[in-house]
């Protein structure tokens, strides 16, 4: 080992005075700890995707990263229990004349232990097949006790008559499956927002990546279909569409397009109105993250302000010809749009910057 490379952090009173921070040397920070009267000083750079390690917080004697919750030792860098391997540079320290000192040159080797690569995180490309359709309920509901849904019954309308062409489909109930609303991680830093989702990456529990795999390694078409709440898209769907923010942030942060060859079309059905502006926004969420649209990309129903009548509402679904023929027509130029893209691979695999989110001026 060199000869030792001691470098003054501070006054030992004014150190004692915070669990956790943010300590610079030169141009390199470290995380600097505190508990139960000693000191410890790790690198500040988390092994995942490089979080700021000082910013977090302690658990128990471990360095808890803000952006996706490693651990580390604050005194050895080494990873949690069961992932010691995973290690960050630790340092030693000296406390003298009332100071508190670092030796530069004791930093232990990093060591990243390899982690096998989730499945969403494999490369995109479209087999050989037909087309494939995935439709989305957004529609809440108890499924152990489900009820008439006039959006569901649209979109199954759609599926089966994809089926019948000839054409794969999957149907995918939001209500059906457990998964975490968005926590913020772009909130925390941009690159903090990763792909596969953070979330899915940690909870292995969270079953947002069938919706995941299906958006952005199966489906040709994405066919989401809502009812209207207060004027609005269903929570679900938004649900759904802030996790997917993580898409979307590829295309800013690392100028990767990862829906390419993708149409988007809707089913809206309420019992009040505002259907331009429920599917202004779907459109312009989908438009955003890459997808194309078939010409006239929704259907929909209902029967305004002063009919707020869910009986006649369901009556008049369930016994619309003309509604589930609008569905296949729907269904139809969606399959016409996608041939298109995929005969001629229209899509970009990457965005010019000007005017787009996050372009610098």
């Amino acid at each position: 080992m060199s000869d030792a490379n001691w470098v003054e952090l501070g006054d030992l009173n004014d150190l004692r005075g915070q669990a956790l921070r943010v300590v610079e040397i030169g141009k390199r920070k470290y995380a600097l700890s505190f508990k139960d009267g000693k000191f410890g000083l790790i690198d500040n750079s988390c092994n995942h995707v490089g979080g700021p390690l000082g910013e977090g917080r302690l658990d128990g004697e471990y360095v808890v990263c803000p952006w996706h919750h490693w651990k580390f030792h604050r005194c050895t860098g080494e990873g949690e229990p069961g992932f010691e391997a995973d290690k960050v540079p630790g340092f030693t320290l000296k406390e003298e004349g009332g100071k508190l000192f670092v030796d530069l040159n004791s930093g232990t080797k990093r060591n990243r232990k390899p982690h096998e690569p989730h499945p969403l995180s494999r490369k995109i490309e479209r087999g050989d097949g037909p087309v494939r359709i995935v439709g989305i309920s957004t529609t809440a509901m108890d499924e152990r006790n489900p009820r008439y849904s006039t959006s569901d019954a649209l979109l199954e309308t759609g599926l089966e008559h994809a089926k019948a062409g000839g054409f794969e489909t999957r149907y995918i109930r939001l209500s059906a499956l457990k998964f975490r609303n968005c926590e913020g991680y772009y909130s925390k830093a941009a690159r903090a927002c990763t792909w596969p989702c953070s979330i899915t990456l940690m909870d292995s529990k969270d079953q947002l990546d069938q919706v995941y795999d299906a958006f952005v390694h199966w489906a040709d078409i994405i066919l989401v279909a809502t009812p209207i709440r207060w004027g609005a898209a269903s929570a679900l769907y938004y649900k759904m569409v802030e996790r997917m923010n993580c898409i979307q942030n590829q295309v800013t942060i690392a100028d990767r397009v990862m829906l390419r060859n993708k149409v988007a079309s809707f089913i809206i059905t309420g019992g009040q109105d505002n259907v331009q502006g429920v599917a202004g926004q779907m459109l312009g969420f989908f438009a955003e993250i890459g997808c194309a649209f078939p010409q006239f990309p929704y259907v929909a129903h209902t029967r305004g302000w002063d009919a707020e009548d869910m009986d006649e509402n369901v009556r008049q679904v369930k016994h619309s010809e003309e509604l589930r023929e609008g569905v296949r027509a729907l269904v139809d130029r969606s399959v016409a749009m996608a041939q298109v893209l995929l005969g001629s691979d229209a899509s970009s695999a990457k965005v010019s910057r000007g005017g787009r989110k996050a372009s610098p001026l």
